[in-house]
This record gives structure tokens, C-alpha cells and sequence, in this order.
């Protein structure tokens, strides 16, 4: 999973992507320019869109996680005894 830290980083380089093609629209004549900012405005948007998704995908999750632990029954004190599994084959056979 991502850290915050990271996912702070990474908005901030498609960020930094969007305002890279917004200046190379700008300053680079010709197709060049449009060409570079096409390409560099639309990475950003698409990692910022990505990013989104992330996040409702990780607050859906947290949701799911705090919704498990409010079903979840309390664990009995003490010490927990194993159970006894009853056998899936066929009858014991008597030698």
C-alpha cells in the first residue's frame, strides 16, 4: 500500500506535469509545443484521475475493515481450546 507521503509526491508530480505542458504550450512555437503539451497535461490528468480512484478505493476499504470489526464477535477470554473437526471421508473401519 501506498504511504501518504507517497501519494502526496505523486499528485504533486502530475501536478507538476499539468503546469509543465501548460508552459511548453506557451513558450515552444509551433507543433512542437502542441504536441508537448498534449502529451504532458494529458499524463498528469490521467495520474491525477488515477489518483482518485485510489482514494475511494482505499476509503472503501477502511470502511470495509471498520464494518468487519463491529461485526465481529469479541474473542472469548481465557485460553482457547482448538476444536474438533469432524472427518469429510468415509466411515472409520474396525480392524
Amino acid at each position: 500500500m501506498v504511504s501518504k507521503r507517497g501519494r502526496f509526491i505523486v499528485y504533486g508530480f502530475a501536478v507538476a506535469l499539468v503546469m509543465a505542458g501548460t508552459v511548453c504550450a506557451a513558450v515552444v512555437p509551433g507543433v512542437t509545443g502542441q504536441v508537448l503539451a498534449m502529451v504532458l497535461i494529458g499524463s498528469g490528468l490521467v495520474i491525477l484521475t488515477g489518483l482518485v480512484f485510489l482514494e475511494v478505493g482505499l476509503s472503501e476499504d477502511r470502511e470495509r475493515e471498520r464494518e468487519a470489526r463491529r461485526r465481529a464477535p469479541s474473542a472469548p477470554r481465557g485460553r482457547l481450546e482448538p476444536s474438533k473437526m469432524p472427518r469429510l471421508r468415509g466411515p472409520r473401519h474396525e480392524r
